[in-house]
């Protein structure tokens, strides 16, 4: 009797081989993880259970990182609006002083005093400064 042989049942049977591991069954531990991942089997693993609250902490970082990004469009929308507000307020503000100097001009003024018999004055006035004395 050969080594790669034994008995069987009275009769001679070649020695099963191992088999050699195939294209497929790498493939089938692949897709074994796979298959663990959408069915969540993965979550039962001693690994995960472990570091669950480091697992939560990053979830809760994603999360504040997503908040952060609509916090930050949000203000960059409410500082447009702010400037469009100041803008037009400023535009406003120099249409208003224009009227104003418009409308306070000397010779408006001297034609809307005429009717209370107010005259402006041709002789420029002067200013008269009176010195203290130190004597006193």
């Amino acid at each position: 009797m050969h080594e790669d042989e034994y008995i069987v049942g009275g009769e001679k049977a070649p020695k099963s081989e191992k088999p050699k591991a195939s294209k497929s069954e790498k493939r089938s531990s692949k897709t074994s993880a796979f298959t663990q991942i959408l069915n969540g089997d993965f979550l039962t693993k001693e690994f995960v259970l472990n570091n669950l609250n480091y697992i939560f902490f990053l979830m809760f970082l994603l999360i504040l990182i997503v908040a952060k990004g609509y916090y930050g469009k949000q203000v960059n929308k409410d500082i447009d609006t702010a400037q469009k507000e100041l803008d037009q307020n400023a535009a406003e503000f120099i249409e208003a002083k224009a009227r104003l100097e418009l409308r306070t001009r000397r010779y408006k003024l001297a034609e809307k005093l005429e009717k209370r018999e107010v005259k402006e004055t041709k002789n420029a006035t002067k200013v008269i400064r009176l010195k203290k004395k130190t004597n006193e």
